[in-house]
């Protein structure tokens, strides 16, 4: 099997398994976000273990580049609470269409923190997205839902995180390790919610299931990592739609969701407009932003 076979065999795989995650959330729907975000964080650690290299087993913590470490995790945080929240309240394929989105704040922070300049092209992408996220979202006192501001939180601290991972991995900084600082604030992020929160004993099934979110978190964001090694991005990047397909088969199976119009045609302006942007990103020879860090 060549190598861009391989990438999209693991493109695929970090998809299905980042669907599987999201499934598994709004499942455990009454257990609190922060004991959630808490065991995601901690059985994520197992696959990341596992990556450290020998030589560095007694000092794998080791950074010249801490704070940076911190605000990637802090902002990982978030996004990640937020997409939680999202997950539970709004039908899956909304949420993941909206999830899209994150690359157009990618473009947008990447003019002010970055200094890059901003064409046309990108802008009318930008465009786009935005107006397939107001479609999607419905604005309006008839229609208003606040729920729909959490994936746009989500992916404002996805696009946060992307542009401090170019940084981090720019001064050479391991994935394992990047990994493993966001697990462990996020971990203690979920923790800190104990006395304020209602977390409450998860029976032996939703213990498993605790353990499984965890892992295939964790194990997705390693295969789409080693995707992008391994392929060309071009045949790659355009896999990661699958997930709005099974985000409507697994809603309709699991949960009786149908998605709308406004869904679906929200959906279709966000994907044209990302697949604008990574296009262009891809002429211009830039780092292809990773769509998913959960």
């Amino acid at each position: 099997m060549s190598k861009n076979h391989l990438g999209a065999v693991y493109m695929i795989m970090s998809v299905l398994f980042f669907s599987l995650m999201d499934i598994l959330i709004k499942i455990t729907d009454q257990y609190d976000v922060g004991q959630t975000m808490f065991f995601r964080a901690f059985f994520g650690l197992i696959p990341i273990y596992f990556l450290i290299p020998k030589e560095r087993i007694r000092d794998f913590y080791k950074t010249d580049y801490l704070k940076l470490h911190f605000y990637r995790s802090f902002f990982g945080a978030i996004a990640m609470a937020a997409i939680f929240i999202g997950l539970r309240n709004l039908q899956l394929a909304e949420v993941t269409a909206m999830a899209f989105s994150g690359p157009l704040w990618v473009v947008v922070f990447s003019m002010f923190f970055l200094s890059e300049k901003i064409r046309l092209k990108r802008w009318i992408a930008v465009g786009l997205g935005f107006i397939g996220v107001i479609v999607i979202s419905k604005p309006g006192f008839e229609n208003l839902n606040f729920y729909y501001i959490y994936p746009i939180i989500f992916c404002i601290g996805f696009a946060g995180v992307s542009i401090i991972i170019r940084k981090l991995t720019l001064v050479g900084e391991p994935v394992w390790l990047i990994a493993f600082y966001f697990s462990l604030v996020s971990g203690l992020g979920g923790l800190i919610t104990l006395p304020f929160g209602k977390w409450i004993m998860p029976s032996n099934y939703d213990f498993i299931f605790f353990v499984l979110i965890g892992l295939l978190g964790s194990i997705a964001n390693l295969l789409l990592t080693q995707s992008y090694k391994l392929a060309e991005v071009t045949l790659t990047t355009p896999l990661k739609y699958l997930s709005l397909v099974f985000a409507i088969i697994f809603g309709f199976y699991f949960f009786d969701e149908i998605p709308t119009i406004y869904t679906l045609s929200g959906a279709g302006l966000i994907v044209v407009s990302s697949a604008i942007i990574f296009f262009r990103e891809n002429e211009l020879k830039k780092p292809i932003t990773l769509p998913r860090q959960q």
